[in-house]
């Protein structure tokens, strides 16, 4: 899994950090968006999280452009994204992972 936590955007007050990046058991790249909370007013609460179902964000610009409009996206990112992507190609779940796909989706695939 790769994870890139990003810096909100000078006009997010509200956004305490935004965090892309690729998990390979799912073959999904995800986004969320740390907002300010009562509760949570440091760490902020995931609000926006996509990227939790498997294939759920096929591409580096889809899991980009969640995060766009409230954290800064340094050039280059998607490049980097799609790098962590193809480096985990053959990889195969490991007996814990595979287990834990099966129980959440009903299958390893």
């Amino acid at each position: 899994m790769s994870r890139h936590d990003l810096q909100p955007k000078a006009d997010q007050p509200y956004v305490v950090r935004a965090t892309i990046g690729w998990d390979r058991p799912l073959q999904t790249y995800f986004a969320q968006v740390f907002f300010r909370t009562e509760d949570e007013p440091d760490e902020g609460e995931a609000l926006i999280w996509f990227g939790t179902e498997p294939g759920e964000l096929l591409t580096a610009e889809a899991a980009i452009a969640v995060v766009a409009p409230h954290a800064e996206v340094p050039i280059g990112l998607a490049d980097e994204l799609d790098a962590e992507m193809r480096a985990t190609i053959g990889m195969k779940d490991g007996q814990h992972q595979a287990a834990a796909k099966r129980s959440l989706f009903g299958s390893i695939h």
